[in-house]
């Protein structure tokens, strides 16, 4: 390949830098004002990296006679995006090596130097931080995405020893994102085989059934590992007991009865399967720079779980009720750290619970729901008959209403708080039967728990050596006490319908909002590209 170059200018090195199926001229530096304004030309419309160039006299990045480890580094990562379930579309490396090929002029390398610092700068943002803004999808992931800042990216790359090892620490740090990896892998390439049969015609079966339906639920037992290789046809001991671990692994009563949520289960192709993983990798990079602390409480949504993790291993794990699947009560995604737990608690209830549910009960009828009290804006009790209801609007209403601690209050007898402007928190309930049913999502948002005083004591044992004393204590006053906590504990409410479980196994749950699909069709507009084959 022939250059033609001023005098001024240090020739061009006929050299080439071969990885994959990239091969590009390097150039000696400086490079020629040919070189020069064409990156100016190219970057004039983005200050970051206007500014990046100029900085450096419009030397090249990737391009130069320096650049071949980073080139090298930056093309490696750019063909992994496909493995972390990254918008590939989004970097285009094909369109980068076709540049590269076709590359005749200092001006046409001035340019793919700025592409390739651009594909740089989104691959970065996207494998440390998401390709999604969550909020923007759905305005229930609350969570704060920290995106690393572009300038820095561009410094820390330009004097990087070892930018293979750059590329390596972008990735979560959580280990659940290997094997997340993993199991995309090994979907696809079952998706690949094509081995996955049909879905299971029934509804429901139980032991005693036969016939068809009964062998589409053996053959996909046998294909998940639930059952060896039989050729049982009816529903019997062995069966039920292979569906009891598939459900007891999969979060749900193991009664050995294969009903419609296990059938709904079961039959969940490798494609679903692979958009829950492709959607857990998206939500654990949004979470790549929030520290989950040594010890903090997991409150995974779809597995109606919360956990108490101590060093990465749980120690303390009970069922949860969460948000209706209605609009404004399901519950949000976000980290907080709680700060401490409440003895006796009052009920303030939420505005929107009292202009939408109580207000109009008030209106028909100004004794109704008497066992909450109607408060100013002081908190000071207004006895009902001084109120006319039927007055206001829900706009103009201006009371509060309140619970005050009982054995019935809506919160039970302790809630656990860390202060958010989303007014969610963990809390006992009185409704102590909704705990039996598989999919519990019931509450106008807040996290109900099952075993609320053992979470109390789990707590307090940080701090006390007597937690169930001190716990009572509170409770004998009658009055609403609040204990600090001696250490603020993480709190992650996460929405995770793919997830490992201790032994490394990827577990799947229902997604139960709709918020997974909502997102994976949002990363599939991005650019995400899916196997050719869908099983």
């Amino acid at each position: 390949m022939q250059f033609k170059y001023s005098r001024t200018a240090l020739p061009l090195i006929v050299a080439f830098s071969v990885f994959g199926a990239l091969a590009l001229p390097l150039a000696a530096q400086p490079f020629s004002p040919a070189f020069g304004k064409s990156v100016a030309a190219a970057v004039q419309e983005n200050e970051t990296l206007s500014a990046f160039y100029a900085a450096r006299d419009y030397a090249p990045l990737w391009t130069g006679t320096d650049g071949a480890a980073r080139l090298a580094a930056l093309m490696g990562a750019l063909d992994t995006a496909h493995a972390h379930g990254l918008p590939v579309a989004r970097y285009n490396a094909a369109a980068l090596r076709e540049a590269a090929a076709s590359a005749r002029s200092e001006g046409d390398l001035g340019r793919l130097d700025v592409a390739l610092s651009a594909a740089f700068l989104a691959f970065g943002r996207d494998l440390s931080s998401g390709a999604l803004t969550p909020s923007k999808v759905d305005k229930g992931i609350v969570r704060e995405i920290t995106r690393p800042n572009p300038a820095v990216m561009l410094a820390a790359m330009a004097i990087s020893s070892d930018p293979a090892a750059y590329f390596a620490a972008l990735a979560p740090k959580n280990p659940a994102y290997t094997k997340l990896m993993a199991e995309k892998a090994a979907l696809e390439a079952r998706m690949a085989r094509g081995a996955w049969g049909g879905p299971i015609p029934a509804r429901t079966l139980a032991e005693g059934d036969g016939g068809d339906a009964v062998i589409a639920l053996r053959n996909r037992l046998i294909e998940l590992g639930y059952l060896p290789q039989t050729s049982l046809s009816s529903y019997d001991g062995t069966m039920m007991r292979a569906v009891q671990k598939f459900q007891r692994e999969q979060g749900l009563n193991a009664d050995g009865a294969a009903g419609e949520t296990t059938i709904a289960l079961l039959n969940a192709a490798p494609s679903a399967r692979l958009a829950s993983v492709i959607v857990a990798l998206e939500r654990l990079r949004w979470m790549g720079n929030v520290p989950l602390g040594t010890r903090h409480i997991w409150v995974n949504q779809p597995d109606f779980t919360a956990k108490i993790i101590d060093d990465g291993a749980v120690t303390f794990r009970t069922r949860v009720v969460i948000g209706k699947n209605v609009p404004d009560q399901r519950s949000p995604e976000f980290s907080d750290e709680m700060e401490y737990m409440a003895i006796n608690p009052s009920w303030g209830v939420p505005r929107s619970i009292i202009v939408k549910e109580y207000l109009p009960l008030l209106q028909a009828n100004p004794n109704a729901v008497a066992h909450l009290q109607v408060i100013d804006g002081n908190g000071r009790v207004v006895p009902r008959g001084a109120v006319n209801f039927a007055s206001y609007s829900a706009k103009s209403f201006p009371f509060g209403l309140r619970q005050p601690p009982s054995d019935g209050n809506a919160l039970g007898i302790v809630k656990f708080m860390f202060p958010n402007e989303n007014n969610i928190y963990l809390h006992d309930t009185p409704s102590k039967n909704l705990f039996d049913n598989e999919v519990r999502a019931y509450s106008h948002g807040c996290i109900r728990v099952g075993d609320p005083l053992d979470l109390a004591y789990a707590l307090l044992a940080r701090q006390s050596d007597d937690p169930k004393g001190v716990f009572q204590a509170a409770r004998d006053t009658g009055n609403e006490t609040n204990i600090q906590l001696d250490q603020k504990i993480p709190v992650h409410l996460v929405y995770f319908t793919a997830f490992p479980d201790a032994g490394g196994e990827v577990r799947y749950r229902a997604d139960v909002y709709g918020r997974d699909a909502a997102l994976f069709d949002a990363l599939i507009e991005a650019g995400l590209e899916l196997p050719a084959k869908s099983g």
